[in-house]
């Protein structure tokens, strides 16, 4: 009735207004003409407006009826691109999701962005023996496993607010191998390309494994020699920057080796110092910007050929208590080469432990792409020595080196890849080695979605962690798959 009622005066508005125009003077017909179709435009605007309402009004009492519950939602408000317009679908992925960015010309100018990492694998060592033997001659039990985990799950919300220039991160950060949580933070403020400052948690940057190129690795996950040389996750301060187009560099301070939840009151006074520089003379090694910038194989086919070349070195006074903290996503204690830990009770000496320890650990790396094939190596130089007991030891110091090789190729380009790797540790108590390969499928047009399937043989594995293929001594074959998402 609502509806007729409009129309009729929509309908009759004309004529009378025409009317009420002719009676006037010959002279100002014109305008009054003129004059009555603008009122008539806005007529029409508010008549269009009640219709959309009643249409609405009559929605609402149609739910209403049917006795559905549900609320009518605004809708939110749309993130806008740095122009001031609203993002497209298209536009709001942008490395990550971009939940919110104000105007280029806002008076907060503020950004949010959401990026995740999740990765499901299984994995079954069961093909090892259940125990080994350490170069004291104790016998060890080596925990096996066949089992189906998140491994790893990360959510990080990222971006920049009251300057571009001042960034923040806060990452949830999840093993449900390990059975842990951490929640960490970062703040940096960007002088320019050359130098930027960041306080918060981060990776100790010895390994190029640890400086932004997780999870882009070749394989399913970090080398046996790789997690045993390598530092972990700490809180500290960071300078990061890029002086010379090509020539990267990350110099770090931070609480230690491994004191990603520890509490402060717990962790010593020695403070850990960690850097690294790599050079990438022929362009960007991952060809892309962003968070795949790094990544270790050829996914996007350089048509010419890219490498990296690289060096860390990494100094910490660590203590006892500090490396006894095992339930942390990511993070490493130090083993001997026998797969004992460094400062376990008897793992240098009957009944006697071990309570400081100065290591240091150098490395180099490098890598080349071209045409879809990617090959990627690392060799590690590890010391121990300067070490506080509670009883006398054998040995002043320890030393053990090895290296990590992965290669691989696309034989379907951006959709299949081939891969073999290897790694070996030439330690003080004994040599380990591991060797194997997989395949990698890309079943959607992204980089960022694959599944592995991966079968290594490892022979007397030095070193041990829940999120990690290795447990400490195991020795056998480990088949392996991995689904893993990282947007």
């Amino acid at each position: 009735m609502r509806s007729a009622v409009v129309l009729l005066f929509v309908a009759i508005l004309p004529a009378i207004a025409l009317g009420q125009a002719a009676q006037s003077t010959p002279g100002g017909l014109e305008g009054e003409v003129e004059a009555v179709k603008a009122e008539n435009a806005v007529l029409r605007d508010q008549v269009r407006q009640i219709l959309e309402e009643q249409k609405a009004l009559q929605e609402a009492i149609r739910r209403s009826q049917s006795g559905s519950t549900e609320a009518a939602v605004p809708p939110a408000p749309p993130a806008v691109s740095p122009q001031g317009t609203s993002l497209t679908r298209e536009e709001r992925f942008r490395d990550g999701m971009i939940i919110w960015q104000t105007g280029k010309d806002a008076s907060v100018p503020f950004l949010l962005k959401f990026n995740d990492d999740t990765q499901l694998r299984y994995i079954n060592t069961l093909s090892s023996d259940e125990t080994f033997t350490d170069h004291l001659g104790n016998v060890r039990e080596v925990h096996r496993r066949n089992d189906i985990t998140v491994n790893r799950q990360m959510f990080n919300f990222s971006g920049y607010v009251f300057d571009e220039r001042l960034q923040y991160s806060l990452k949830i950060w999840t093993s449900a191998g390990a059975a842990s949580i951490v929640i960490a933070g970062n703040i940096g403020w960007r002088f320019n390309k050359a130098l930027t400052l960041t306080g918060g948690y981060t990776g100790v940057p010895g390994s190029r494994s640890l400086v932004a190129t997780f999870p882009y690795f070749q394989s399913i996950d970090r080398s046996m020699a790789d997690n045993f040389f390598r530092p972990g996750f700490t809180q500290g301060a960071w300078l990061t920057g890029e002086p010379v187009e090509g020539l990267n560099y990350m110099a770090f301070v931070g609480n230690g080796l491994n004191t990603l939840s520890i509490s402060a009151n717990k962790i010593d006074t020695h403070l850990a110092l960690s850097g690294t520089v790599w050079w990438e003379p022929l362009g960007a090694y991952g060809a892309q910007p962003g968070k795949s910038r790094n990544m270790y194989d050829d996914y996007f086919s350089s048509e010419k050929v890219r490498l990296r070349l690289g060096t860390s070195f990494t100094r910490s006074r660590e203590d006892r208590f500090s490396q006894l903290e095992q339930s942390n996503p990511d993070n490493t204690a130090l083993h001997n080469s026998d797969g004992v830990l460094t400062f376990s009770t008897g793992a240098f000496a009957s009944g006697v432990t071990v309570e400081e320890a100065l290591y240091k650990m150098w490395a180099i790396d490098g890598g080349i792409k071209w045409n879809g094939l990617a090959v990627n190596s690392q060799y590690f130089r590890r010391w121990l020595n300067d070490f506080v007991a509670d009883g006398p030891i054998p040995l002043a110091s320890t030393f053990d080196h090895g290296y990590e090789l992965t290669a691989g190729h696309f034989v379907i380009p951006k959709k299949l890849q081939l891969y073999a790797r290897g790694s070996q540790v030439f330690g003080e108590f004994r040599n380990s080695s591991e060797y194997g390969g997989g395949v990698r499928w890309y079943f959607l047009p992204t980089e960022r979605m694959w599944l592995n399937a991966e079968v290594i043989k490892v022979n007397h594995a030095p070193y041990g962690g829940a999120f990690t293929p290795y447990t400490a001594g195991m020795k056998g074959w480990t088949p392996m798959i991995q689904a893993l998402l990282a947007f």
